[in-house]
């Protein structure tokens, strides 16, 4: 592929519109090809159409990267209904190249970003292994030890990302067709916007080494979860070092016993929903690529470019929220909203609608008992929150999400969706409660945890 991406608005806007339109024509050439064929003739072209879908998909989102790619990234996380139910898996199988095996830039136009930020590389490493063990959005990932000896990751953007970011940005009427095409029970694209909006932080990768550290102090010694530091001193605008983890990858953490699984799957839920509720701050990017199990069998976090914090009146505000829906107390949830300007009272939604809403969208961490998250039971949560138009919502449709809420929803709905990947079973809201009512920890996790951290302060 061309080792430069593509960063003009006209051009990169011109391929999100060319495959938005293939996608549409590509989906109405199908259905009528299937009229009056044999059930196994609509196997072969459904098949068909799947693979091809996302082969387009594939190559031109990965070859935008970008802003671009990261859409592309988000719907392979989701059981999206783009094919046939019978071939979804297939599906989100070939766009999970774009998470895993997403096209490389030549390793010359690489050595030539990362030279320009840190100068010779031998100056830096003592060894650095020229092929890419990874391909995020806007970077390539690799492998390299120092001079004193320690492994480490670097992660380089590409040449003229930013540009090609910006461009992205100033495309959403794109994005938004590319979205309907693809998931029409979504049209108004509130996810894809809200990407859009804060994707520009990732292209910071001083300040993502910033938060790395401090957030690698933080779960330093921890018994469960590991999080591999940034090395700041070789960091710089286009350059992000930073201790290599030795782990396995989450298509290897999906094959695992269900009770190793389940163990993962809680872990999961306290980093990236717990940190928002205890302290104030999240990480914003939860999908499978940035989830590792090392060999002692803790689990690795990684990529901290998309992390927020939060004004502790807006978390109570939506802990009191949650708490109001899960106590059934509508009437107190409603004028909550309405206070909030979330909900005009002159619309017509009520106060019922609203609880039903909540605990549709998020009744997950309110419902006292085991819940066994699939892909499809966590897609269903994420149409509804972002495109409520079923018509027991309908009515949803008029609410207003205030902007410092909309990126901890978004965390919120995409650890939902990356559990369903994991088809993990647990009761969520026994350790919700930690959170929701300050109650000691209710798992054995917990409790270890609780120690730790009482441990860490004497």
């Amino acid at each position: 592929m061309a080792d430069r991406v593509s960063k003009g608005r006209l051009t990169r806007g011109s391929q999100l519109g060319r495959l938005a339109a293939g996608q549409a024509v590509r989906g109405v050439g199908t259905r009528l090809s299937m009229i009056g064929q044999p059930e196994e003739a609509r196997r072969i072209l459904a098949e068909r159409s799947s693979l091809q879908a996302a082969q387009q998909l594939v190559t031109v989102l990965g070859g935008m990267k970008g802003a671009a790619m990261k859409l592309g990234q988000m719907l392979s996380v989701l059981d999206v209904d783009l094919v046939p139910e019978s071939h979804r898996e297939l599906f989100r199988g070939k766009l999970a190249e774009l998470r895993d095996r997403a096209p490389v830039v030549s390793f010359t136009a690489m050595r030539k970003v990362i030279e320009d930020d840190l100068g010779p590389l031998s100056r830096v490493f003592a060894e650095f292994d020229e092929t890419p063990i990874a391909a995020a959005s806007i970077g390539q990932v690799y492998r390299a030890r120092l001079h004193d000896g320690r492994a480490v990751a670097v992660k380089a953007k590409y040449p003229r990302v930013d540009e090609a970011v910006q461009a992205d940005l100033r495309n959403l009427e794109f994005f938004s067709k590319l979205w309907k095409s693809a998931l029409p029970s979504a049209a108004d694209a509130g996810v894809l916007d809200e990407i859009a909006r804060n994707i520009s932080g990732e292209l910071d990768y001083v300040r993502e080494a910033r938060t790395q550290h401090r957030v690698a102090l933080r779960y330093r010694g921890h018994p469960f979860i590991v999080v591999p530091d940034s090395i700041e001193e070789y960091c710089a605008p286009h350059v992000l070092v930073t201790e290599f983890l030795e782990a396995e990858s989450f298509d290897r953490i999906q094959a695992l016993p269900d009770a190793d699984r389940n163990r993962i799957g809680e872990l999961i839920y306290r980093f990236y929903i717990c940190s928002l509720f205890t302290d104030y701050e999240f990480c914003g990017d939860p999908h499978p690529g940035n989830i590792l199990l090392d060999a002692s069998g803790r689990l690795g976090f990684v990529d901290f470019g998309l992390y927020n914090q939060m004004d502790r009146a807006h978390v109570d505000f939506e802990r009191t929220a949650l708490r109001a829906a899960g106590e059934h107390r509508a009437d107190d949830l409603y004028q909550l909203w309405v206070r909030r300007g979330i909900i005009d009272p002159e619309a017509g939604v009520t106060a019922q609608e609203c609880l039903e809403y909540v605990w549709a969208a998020a009744g997950w961490h309110l419902l006292d008992e085991e819940i066994a998250i699939t892909p499809e039971l966590a897609t269903g949560a994420v149409i509804l929150a972002v495109n409520p138009r079923s018509v027991e919502f309908r009515g949803m449709r008029k609410q207003l999400l205030p902007p410092e809420h909309v990126f901890s929803r978004r965390a919120d709905l995409f650890t939902f969706a990356a559990l369903g990947q994991l088809r993990t079973t647990g009761n969520w809201h026994r350790i919700a409660r930690e959170w929701l009512y300050d109650e000691p920890p209710a798992t054995d996790i917990g409790r270890a945890i609780a120690q730790w951290q009482a441990a860490r302060r004497m």
